[in-house]
């Protein structure tokens, strides 16, 4: 089955992507490692695990549990760091046939910005940066940034005046105002926003009394999130101009479609990868017979959910 790419090609900020299924981070890994098992040039884009200044173990185990619906990370943030990052993945990213978001996270505006310059201060394929301000499973990390307006303009800001690339602010649903995070976002010259981030959860084992996780609280994800995923993209829809890409707990094309009715211009397939790498290609080619059945386009899908009267 051949693709209408035509049809569903999107377009974030001055960047043109062939289709608006990406693959969220943290759950592709750095991009590279399911080659064998997805044509990963069908991909809308892979956005890659969080890259820190230094690199990083993560936290101890258990740190990974499934749940009703969804699973339980606290996985920490590691990864090999952006040195290790630039000599060892960059190159590769040359050849792999898909755009490529890198996502960065730190525990300090130095840090993200060190992060930044060093990318760019070097030739590379990646397209863009999606910002992680917004994670829950680890002691030091930005979600200070996702929670504070003034913080989160702030750095956007400051990461703005420093690149050209595409660059997306990545939100947490664990927040009293999402849509003032998103529109601080907007402020601070941010070409998109993510939404959602994993929601903080909690697995107890009642045969030990102990909880499934190390760190006692991780991030929630998977099909569970997908009411509060939606709920944050309409809100936030609402209330700022610039795109919208909707994650938490898209499944299948009918979830896709959900979160472009809510407002998202494209999404980030996550925990649906651990169970079927091939996921979105999937999802893709129902999303092209969806569109064709219905001689419709995507921009007319966004935001355009109906209200009863």
């Amino acid at each position: 089955m051949r693709f209408a790419l035509a049809d569903l090609s999107i377009q974030i900020g001055h960047i043109r992507f062939n289709n608006p299924v990406f693959v969220a981070s943290g759950t592709f890994g750095y991009g590279t490692e399911n080659k064998e098992l997805v044509d990963v040039s069908k991909l809308g884009a892979i956005v890659t695990k969080s890259i820190t200044l230094n690199p990083r173990e993560g936290n101890p185990p258990p740190r990974l549990v499934e749940t009703p619906s969804g699973m339980i990370n606290s996985i920490g943030l590691a990864n090999i760091g952006v040195d290790k990052y630039i000599s060892d993945m960059l190159p590769v990213y040359e050849g792999i046939g898909t755009p490529i978001i890198m996502n960065i996270a730190g525990s300090s505006m130095d840090e993200y910005i060190s992060v930044l310059e060093k990318i760019e201060s070097v030739s590379s394929a990646i397209v863009g940066y999606e910002i992680n301000i917004s994670c829950p499973n680890v002691k030091e990390g930005g979600m200070q940034f996702g929670i504070d307006c003034s913080m989160t303009e702030s750095l956007t800001s400051a990461l703005r005046k420093r690149t050209e690339k595409l660059l997306i602010m990545k939100l947490s649903p664990n927040v009293t105002d999402i849509s003032s995070i998103a529109t601080s976002a907007e402020n601070g010259g941010a070409d998109a926003v993510s939404a959602i981030n994993t929601v903080v959860g909690m697995s107890i084992d009642h045969k030990t009394a102990k909880s499934n996780i190390y760190t006692t609280f991780g991030g929630l994800s998977g099909p569970a999130i997908k009411p509060i995923g939606l709920a944050c993209v309409h809100k936030v829809f609402h209330s700022i101009t610039i795109p919208i890409i909707g994650i938490g707990g898209i499944v299948n094309t009918g979830d896709v479609v959900e979160y472009i009715l809510a407002g998202a211009k494209a999404v980030q397939v996550g925990t649906a990868n651990f169970r079927d790498p091939g996921i979105c290609v999937k999802i893709l080619n129902n999303l092209d017979l969806y569109i064709n059945k219905h001689n419709i386009t995507l921009n007319n899908l966004i935001g355009s959910v109906k209200q009863y009267d």
